[in-house]
């Protein structure tokens, strides 16, 4: 008998309402997607069940959330969902330039749990993979001009930067100038629930 490799994310589970309810009115059905650091899998899962008519293209780097992507996928009898993918923001190459361009690249808490490098990295190909006025959608807690938004950010952050000194909360002002290198123009920041942003960009022409 095949073993269930779904993990479950109970972070996933408390804000995937809140995310559902920006991305329906920011992507338009059909919509194109490629999900960058998909992890467990739970907000693909979930958002392309809610909006069928997304064509949603998962990834992440780690083979164990690959697995739990595909089983979720499957278990939830999904056919709008691809095979999750091993992409590396870091490579030249995503493996997905034949399919581009996207109308909508997301990641959802990917960049404080990672390098800086990988924030550019994801600014970069989104940049070059999305269609003009395409969306890079972003979701995590965010600093505003070198202030953490609330004392819990900054808990959070600290911790991040004691488990790998290269990881950690994000200034937004970083952000924008990064993202308008590779052609990202803000569009919104949305406040969300426990001190966290939905930050949106639009790709220009």
């Amino acid at each position: 008998m095949k073993s269930d490799r779904r993990m479950f994310s109970a972070s996933t589970a408390r804000n995937r309402e809140p995310i559902l309810a920006v991305l329906r009115r920011v992507l338009a059905e059909p919509s194109k997607v490629l999900e960058i650091a998909s992890g467990a899998g739970g907000h693909a899962v979930f958002i392309a069940k809610a909006m069928p008519m997304l064509d949603w293209q998962p990834s992440d780097p780690e083979r164990q959330a690959r697995d739990s992507i595909a089983d979720w996928v499957a278990h939830e009898g999904l056919t709008n969902v691809r095979p999750p993918l091993a992409i590396d923001v870091h490579d030249d190459s995503w493996g997905v330039e034949d399919r581009a361009p996207f109308d909508a690249v997301i990641s959802i808490n990917m960049i404080h749990i990672a390098p800086w490098s990988a924030a550019l990295g994801l600014l970069e190909g989104a940049g070059r993979l999305l269609r003009v006025g395409g969306i890079l959608f972003l979701y995590g807690p965010f600093m505003r001009e070198g202030r953490h938004t609330a004392p819990s950010n900054a808990a959070f952050d600290a911790l991040l930067k004691a488990r790998n000194p290269e990881w950690g909360v994000r200034d937004l002002t970083d952000v924008y100038a990064a993202a308008e290198r590779h052609g990202l123009q803000l569009r919104e920041t949305v406040e969300m629930p426990a001190n966290n942003l939905s930050v949106i960009f639009a790709r220009s022409g």
